[in-house]
């Protein structure tokens, strides 16, 4: 995982293509143009039909940012495919979790749910069972957050690599303070996104929606 500071974070909200995808990008295009030249149409066909999947797997636009102060925006984009209570295993508590499961053809960077500073980083080496499996969230490779809001509700925001993913990229490190909707990382190719919400914090989407990141709201926090 590389480090990076707030300043550089806060600097990079929206470049359309994501920078992670942009060796690929050269590398999918280096070939298609070579085999287009060499009159190779089959391969290169194949090889544009591999330049436009890499283009839109690392496309990344630009979201509105919900107002609502005490709302949890969601981390990722994709598929809802757990709410409900569950033991957050990273603080030791009971907590409301809420699992996004990112496929191929969705938008992979992550960005923060909330309004919050970063009171402490975790990685851990695992496996790569398919994702959208539940025990992807204990199993697999996964890099957390512990975020705290200024009115104290803990968020632990995990980001979990999948069947395909063999690559997670976490840019946010203890100390930051980050905005919602604010970019902090990117998953390559399929993977997941837990939240750990507070047990009392009101969900507001179902198993089986779609959600985007930054845009969709995925709950809302109880006012102290």
């Amino acid at each position: 995982m590389t480090p990076e500071s707030p300043e550089t974070l806060a600097a990079y909200p929206h470049p359309i293509i994501a920078r992670e995808g942009w060796p690929f990008l050269l590398v999918a295009l280096a070939v298609a143009v070579a085999l287009s030249i060499a009159s190779w149409w089959l391969p290169a066909a194949l090889a544009w039909i591999a330049f436009v999947f890499v283009l839109q797997f690392f496309r990344d636009p630009p979201r509105a940012i919900p107002s609502q102060a005490d709302a949890v925006l969601s981390a990722a984009d994709g598929r809802v495919v757990s709410v409900g209570l569950a033991r957050d295993p990273w603080l030791e508590r009971e907590a409301l979790k809420i699992s996004v499961f990112m496929n191929v053809f969705n938008v992979h960077s992550n960005r923060s749910p909330v309004d919050a500073e970063v009171r402490q980083t975790w990685y851990h080496n695992g496996n790569f069972v398919n994702a959208a499996l539940d025990k992807a969230s204990l199993e697999n490779e996964r890099s957390a957050l512990h975020l705290v809001t200024s009115t104290g509700a803990e968020v632990t925001c995990v980001q979990i690599a999948g069947l395909v993913a063999r690559r997670i990229l976490c840019y946010a490190k203890r100390g930051d303070h980050l905005a919602r909707g604010q970019r902090y990382g990117f998953i390559r190719f399929g993977s997941r996104v837990d939240l750990y919400l507070p047990s009392d914090a009101i969900p507001r989407i179902r198993v089986g929606d779609r959600v985007h990141a930054t845009e969709s709201i995925v709950a809302q926090l109880r006012r102290a």
